[in-house]
């Protein structure tokens, strides 16, 4: 294997085009590759406070008038616009964001931050609405961001193997934590608490009830 490190967006450009055989890929990603399938019974999921794909706002979410919508995830822009709309009453004005666009994030102007950015920016703005923590308010249910896709058919054997190579990462946690000094946030709470990994069926319900809305 070549492990390839891009933005989620990009790493969905790149399936499409026939660069890569598999991606971790943003769930809403999904729909727009043909034979999209999943691969794994690993992902990204979250069964509420994921602490790194929220809203950032100055001002509470009564007087949010623009969102900024982060280039790097379809999975997160999605529920974001998703909630704004049918959790949070909000109608608002969005806008895609560029390069530095948490500069710009101030006064009735919001914006999604997802990812290491969205850690380090938790102590930066006076309100943090939390997109999993929406999404279980809104559904009851878990979200998953993201799933390991293939748009081919990939070998059986190759396919155990790396189901197998996921759940011995897990067992590493501590290692990496060790391993990647983090200031902004507890990554040992981040990746035990904040992140799931295992796509159960109540995963896998909480990932077909959002494909259904953003249909």
């Amino acid at each position: 294997m070549e492990l390839l490190l891009n933005y989620p967006s990009q790493l969905a450009k790149s399936l499409k085009d026939g660069d890569i055989d598999m991606a971790l890929l943003p769930v809403a990603a999904m729909q727009e590759i043909p034979g999209a399938r999943i691969v794994s019974d690993y992902g990204i999921a979250s069964d509420g406070n994921v602490a790194s794909v929220a809203i950032f706002s100055q001002v509470p979410m009564e007087e949010i008038k623009t969102v900024y919508l982060d280039y790097q995830s379809r999975s997160s822009v999605r529920l974001a616009q998703l909630l704004l709309e049918k959790h949070w009453k909000k109608q608002v004005e969005f806008k895609e964001a560029t390069e530095h666009y948490i500069e710009y994030i101030n006064g009735p102007t919001a914006g999604v931050i997802i990812g290491d950015r969205a850690l380090k920016q938790r102590t930066n703005f006076e309100f943090m609405y939390d997109l999993a923590t929406g999404w279980k308010e809104y559904t009851g249910l878990d979200f998953v961001f993201a799933t390991w896709v293939a748009n081919k058919e990939l070998p059986a054997g190759f396919l155990k193997q790396f189901n197998g190579a996921n759940a011995e990462g897990l067992k590493h946690i501590d290692e990496v934590v060790a391993a990647n000094p983090f200031p902004y946030y507890d990554l040992k709470t981040y990746y035990t608490e904040n992140i799931k990994y295992y796509l159960d069926e109540e995963k896998k319900n909480g990932m077909n009830r959002f494909l259904e809305l953003i249909k």
